[in-house]
């Protein structure tokens, strides 16, 4: 059995659709943090998002499947599986399945700007590092952000992005990649039934299980 210690990077979202801004930033975090793989966690149900206009999983699931391939980007729906609504509960569920992974919180700038408003924001910190991808217009609310003014203390350089798992919790490092200008909200603006393509029911993907 191979014993060595698993890299991931775990960026969540609804994926609704996944589109080509979640895949240049996943590319960019596994070359900046030294990934093994990035799994991209499509959650059941984003409980700071409205449920209208929101996508049925399995379809949501696909699209990021397509987005995902030929990368080492594993897009799940683990969450579902799981039982989980809130991150902070995710991440100690995935903690325990895996004891020989090391985990790290991926996500954007305008997601640190209302950390805040998550379950339990500082227990997530305390669980595994976070970093940080600036998004264009978004990073002066982001170092404004009340969840902003608690973390900067913990703030690591980005030339040590590498070494974060020997960083100690909580930990916040700032990555900055070129942007990708794509958003879900204009594709589906452009393509309001863009799901119908995903219809037929496909099978749920699942993490590696090596330890």
């Amino acid at each position: 059995m191979n014993r060595r210690t698993h890299r991931i990077g775990l960026l969540g979202g609804s994926f609704n659709p996944a589109h080509t801004g979640h895949r240049r930033i996943s590319l960019a975090a596994l070359k900046a943090l030294d990934l093994d793989e990035i799994w991209w966690l499509v959650s059941p149900g984003n409980p700071l998002k409205p449920a209208a206009g929101m996508a049925p999983l399995p379809a949501r699931l696909a699209s990021a499947r397509r987005v995902a391939r030929a990368a080492r980007i594993r897009p799940t729906d683990i969450e579902s599986r799981l039982g989980t609504r809130y991150t902070v509960d995710t991440l100690a569920a995935l903690v325990r399945r895996y004891p020989r992974h090391r985990f790290i919180w991926v996500m954007g700038a305008d997601n640190l700007g209302q950390f805040h408003r998550w379950r339990e924001w500082r227990r997530i910190a305390r669980t595994v590092p976070i970093a940080v991808v600036a998004r264009p217009g978004y990073d002066a609310q982001a170092r404004a952000a009340p969840a902003m003014g608690w973390l900067r203390r913990f703030q690591r350089p980005a030339r040590q992005a590498r070494n974060w798992t020997g960083w100690s919790v909580p930990a916040l490092v700032l990555l900055r990649f070129r942007p990708d200008p794509t958003s879900a909200t204009q594709l589906r603006a452009a393509d309001p039934v863009w799901h119908s393509r995903y219809a037929l029911p496909i099978s749920t993907a699942k993490p590696s299980t090596q330890e």
